[in-house]
């Protein structure tokens, strides 16, 4: 699902290079905001918040709710096995029901036959 409206997602180069600027330049965030051409400050400063926090892998790891594989394969198995023990059930069920109709025996006899 993309982002707001207006929304700019910059490159993991561009990102990197504004952190270099800072900490091997000592440019300031509106010195490296005006060179790299992004919209904001504050966008800057929070790369550099981001990076000192966690490194330059904060910027490579996907972005958003991470899935949930794992509960996606319990549902999964679970409703295999729901469909399993419903097949069981209609198997059982239609032979009731044909049996009930007495399907398959023949009630002729004999005597009704030419």
């Amino acid at each position: 699902m993309p982002g707001e409206k207006g929304m700019v997602h910059y490159p993991l180069k561009m990102k990197l290079e504004a952190i270099r600027l800072f900490y091997e330049e000592g440019k300031t965030q509106a010195e490296i905001t005006k060179a790299l051409g992004v919209r904001s400050d504050n966008r800057v400063k929070a790369w550099v918040r981001q990076f000192l926090r966690e490194g330059e892998m904060v910027f490579t790891r996907p972005i958003g709710r991470p899935r949930k594989v794992k509960d996606e394969v319990a549902h999964i198995k679970q409703l295999e096995m729901e469909n399993a023990l419903l097949k069981k059930y209609h198997t059982e069920l239609r032979k009731s029901l044909l049996a009930k109709r007495n399907i398959g025996s023949s009630t002729t006899t004999g005597k009704n036959t030419k």
